[in-house]
């Protein structure tokens, strides 16, 4: 189960991020653009995610991942369920999600700069 500890974790060293309270809300930001949000009771977060990719995700894992609200389905945008995703599996989904936020020089920076995985 994650926490909106772990996803200060997963977003806060990502560069150009910011954390804002908006409306109750928890958002990670990079400059005007929010890439995740997590809800007052900690059992949802929406992140940036392709909107033609979206249908995919929630077929292969209904249990974890779901339709964002009507209005919110304009977006790149898709939620999930906080106590169902471990924390092992909630850093590339906010990586991800931070990568469409950022412009692609600044991500491409910070994955040059990871260390290689053997």
């Amino acid at each position: 189960m994650i926490t909106l500890d772990d996803v200060r974790a997963a977003a806060l060293h990502l560069p150009r991020t910011e954390e804002h309270l908006i409306r109750e809300y928890v958002k990670f930001k990079v400059g005007r653009i929010v890439y995740a949000s997590v809800s007052p009771d900690e059992t949802t977060m929406g992140f940036a995610f392709p909107k033609e990719e979206r249908e995919s995700l929630i077929a292969a894992e209904p249990e974890k991942f779901q339709l964002p609200r009507s209005s919110d389905m304009r977006y790149n945008w898709v939620h999930l369920r906080m106590p169902v995703l471990t924390p092992r599996e909630l850093v590339p989904l906010v990586l991800d999600a931070w990568l469409m936020a950022v412009p692609r020089s600044v991500g491409d920076a910070y994955l040059e700069s990871l260390p290689v995985q053997p």
